[in-house]
């Protein structure tokens, strides 16, 4: 059998498996042929190639293994956010495509500030669109989906209030968590330590993107001076014992996205991935996607990268999408009775 349709064989096998997707940025979701439509709609310059479009907003095999050059690609992603339908079809597209991989539970996170900025628009509308796409998109596909709204360590902690006070008026709507994310190399977190704070006095869940470009303290600021109760890729606390013994012993999940992590530098090269190491130290580890569009990857991909490359037995594997459901952001009896139907269906 040629090595192409052995893999495409053996993809199969994790495309059938039942999965949790906790952390998968909208803005990374969009598809090349949506882009064109919206460039035709809108009158933006764009590639009439869509090869060539594609080395813009999406990781080339020649590209440079960089976080710049990764982040680069948002750049032009912010183009497309043109109007309320842009965002409404983006926001249906990215759960379709996550049911089409048998994505069960999928939180997605999104960024009011960079939709709004393309037009203008008012972030709470950006809020409502997303909101009410995902209602839709989730009752047609059969996906139970929640949402994160994200916010940028560049961007100022005014528009972080206002990205919060919005998630707190929509805690009914499925909007259930707040994200730090962005470029934790070169911006410090603790400007935002007293709007995470306010977010979960009112009830919002804390994620919080570190330990990716920058050192394993970032894992324990995240976890002991912010609250986060999961930890957007954290691949660098192994760094540090005593950030791991934390870690462990408050039983903070970890979202590790292995080929985001490759692409962006943080790795060498994907087969020296610490995801394997992190479990072995106890961690709790959950996989995702990041960016599937940028990456060009499903969550089915990582599954395989996650077996095949790193050696992850089919059994922990099981394992680790149960441990994504016992992380998510549900209340505890609706996330019981999607554990309960994981194990079943994953025959644990």
């Amino acid at each position: 059998m040629p090595t192409a349709e052995r893999v495409t064989a053996s993809l199969n096998t994790y495309r059938a498996l039942p999965k949790v997707e906790l952390h998968r940025h909208l803005e990374g979701s969009l598809r090349l042929d949506t882009m064109v439509d919206i460039a035709r709609q809108h009158g933006i310059t764009i590639p009439a190639d869509v090869l060539r479009l594609s080395t813009l907003v999406q990781i080339q095999e020649e590209d440079k293994y960089t976080f710049e050059n990764f982040l680069a690609k948002f750049n032009t992603l912010r183009l497309f956010y043109r109007s309320p339908d842009a965002i409404h079809r983006i926001t249906r597209e990215a759960i379709e495509d996550a049911a089409k991989d048998n994505v069960r539970y999928m939180e997605l996170r999104f960024t009011p500030v960079a939709l709004s900025r393309a037009e203008r628009f008012p972030l709470h509308d950006v809020v409502d669109w997303v909101i009410t796409s995902t209602k839709e998109a989730s009752e047609k596909h059969g996906v139970i989906v929640r949402l994160i709204a994200s916010m940028n360590r560049h961007e100022s902690t005014e528009l972080a209030e206002q990205v919060v006070w919005l998630a707190v008026e929509h805690l009914e709507d499925g909007l259930v968590a707040i994200d730090l994310a962005g470029n934790e190399a070169e911006f410090k977190t603790e400007p935002f330590y007293g709007v995470v704070k306010e977010a979960r006095q009112s009830g919002l869940h804390v994620t919080i993107h570190a330990g990716e470009w920058g050192p394993a303290t970032n894992v324990k600021e995240a976890i002991e001076q912010l609250g986060a109760e999961r930890i957007g890729h954290g691949v660098r606390v192994l760094e540090d014992e005593d950030v791991v013994a934390l870690a462990r012993e408050r039983g903070t999940a970890f979202e590790v996205c292995m080929t985001s992590n490759y692409q962006s530098g943080v790795i060498g090269s994907l087969d020296t991935h610490p995801l394997m190491k992190m479990l072995e130290a106890g961690l709790n580890v959950t996989i995702n996607t990041d960016d599937p569009s940028i990456s060009r990857i499903t969550l089915s991909h990582e599954y395989y990268t996650a077996c095949e490359d790193l050696r992850m037995t089919q059994t922990i594997l099981r394992e680790r999408i149960v441990a994504a459901a016992n992380a998510c952001f549900l209340p505890e009896d609706e996330k019981e009775e999607l554990v309960t139907k994981l194990y079943k269906d994953l025959k644990l």
